[in-house]
């Protein structure tokens, strides 16, 4: 009988946040997502910018379970009820994630623009995640606009960017915005310290400091570089590894 060999899962995959409480250093962002929940006030949309891999798709992630969950706590989702497990498996149809760096067309927005009118099929919301939001094309703008300029009261808009200086300026003054700052090094470190302990990671200070320091801010970035000096030293990781990889 052949034993099929499980598929590897990327270090930052694994260790993605799942609740508001595991987001690293945007503190200030997840008191207050989770205080409008707590207090029952979820704006109709909401615009989170700022770097690559400082928490955006996270936290618009668990805030659409969040706003869903059936046992939510304290603001957080409980991510065991049957919507929470549906959202994580990617099988919730009322959760929408869209790319819009591959879909920023007008025809991509009128398809949502005409989905919204429908009620959600299971959840409480009809959610729709928007990542890189600014690619979308001058028409598509237009065409979102008159959504976010009436939006069914079912609906939220979760829109993510690196770049806010290129939403309009229309688009932005009807959501809820919310800059993601960099990661500060020291909690990065710790991060990085925590991740390599569960994994029995063996790595220097030393190395886990110039790993926050090349990536400039960005979680996401630093725990992909441990993951590929892991795959580069198999015995302790060393400042001098991270000087080779890099």
């Amino acid at each position: 009988m052949e034993v099929k060999k499980l598929e590897y899962t990327a270090l930052y995959r694994k260790f993605r946040p799942l609740k508001f409480d595991e987001i690293v250093g945007q503190e200030h962002i997840v008191r207050t997502l989770k205080n409008e929940l707590i207090n029952d006030r979820v704006g109709h949309a909401y615009l989170f910018n700022g770097g690559r891999g400082t928490g955006k798709t996270s936290a618009a992630k668990i805030l659409a379970r969040a706003v869903n969950c059936l046992n939510p706590k304290d603001g957080e989702p409980c991510n065991e009820c049957a919507v929470c497990k549906a959202a994580l498996e990617g099988s919730l149809t009322d959760i929408v994630e869209m790319d819009a760096a591959s879909n920023n067309s007008v025809e991509d927005v009128r398809a949502i623009r005409d989905e919204v009118n429908f009620l959600p099929t299971v959840a409480k919301y009809r959610v729709y995640i928007i990542d890189e939001v600014h690619m979308l094309t001058t028409q598509a703008f237009n065409a979102l606009l008159k959504t976010l300029e009436e939006p069914p009261s079912h609906v939220i808009f979760i829109l993510a960017t690196t770049e806010p200086h290129k939403i309009p300026l229309t688009i932005a003054s009807r959501c809820q915005k919310f800059r993601f700052s960099k990661i500060d090094d020291k909690k990065i470190v710790e991060r990085l310290r925590e991740i390599s302990n569960l994994e029995d990671i063996t790595i220097d200070d030393d190395a886990l400091y110039e790993i926050a320091r090349l990536s400039d801010g960005g979680m996401r970035d630093a725990i992909n570089f441990l993951d590929q000096l892991v795959a580069y030293s198999n015995d302790n990781i060393t400042i001098d590894d991270v000087y080779k990889v890099n």
